[in-house]
């Protein structure tokens, strides 16, 4: 269903282009039109219905947020299909790769010729997400602080803090007191 051929007789005739409900009515009577031609689809590419669901939704959530454009097109069922295949085909690789990534990080050492410590290893799990990123990448993985900040999307002075934030944390975690924390390896 294309709704442009509706929206140029509508301006021709000089009446408004399309309300946002008749947009959300459009959308809806769309997505129960073809949600199930979408989840066959990528059922093929993932072989789990279950995922293939939470792919197809999620095609057409990012549909829903282009639907004003989209809906234009002489084939928005082609352009949400494409979407759900691209997904599709990122969550299979993901799932390829994922037993060898699985295999490293379960590897015995934390660094190689070291042996980790649980308690450490325990204490930085427990930590927030951006805490533990910049603790994993700056002091297990040996990164730079540059390289840090660009990953977590952040200026160097932002970075510098989170690892401050998080060092601290781990020293309440661990039983140390703040003042223990070696702010000679500080960035």
């Amino acid at each position: 269903m294309t709704t442009a051929w509706r929206d140029r007789d509508r301006m021709r005739r000089g009446w408004p282009r399309a309300r946002r409900s008749d947009l959300d009515d459009e959308y809806a009577w769309f997505f129960r039109a073809e949600f199930p031609a979408v989840v066959r689809t990528v059922v093929l590419i993932v072989r789990d219905r279950g995922r293939a669901e939470e792919i197809a939704q999620d095609a057409f959530m990012r549909l829903h947020v282009h639907w004003r454009t989209v809906s234009r097109y002489e084939r928005p069922d082609a352009w949400v299909r494409r979407v759900a295949i691209r997904l599709a085909t990122r969550s299979a690789r993901r799932e390829r790769i994922r037993p060898s990534l699985e295999r490293v990080a379960a590897g015995p050492s934390v660094a190689e010729g070291t042996t980790p410590d649980l308690d450490l290893l325990a204490a930085v799990a427990e930590l927030p997400m951006r805490q533990r990123v910049a603790i994993v990448l700056f002091y297990l993985e040996d990164r730079p602080l540059p390289e840090l900040a660009h990953v977590l999307d952040c200026s160097d002075g932002a970075a510098k803090i989170l690892l401050h934030r998080a060092r601290l944390a781990l020293a309440a975690r661990l039983g140390e007191e703040a003042g223990d924390v070696d702010r000679s390896a500080a960035p």
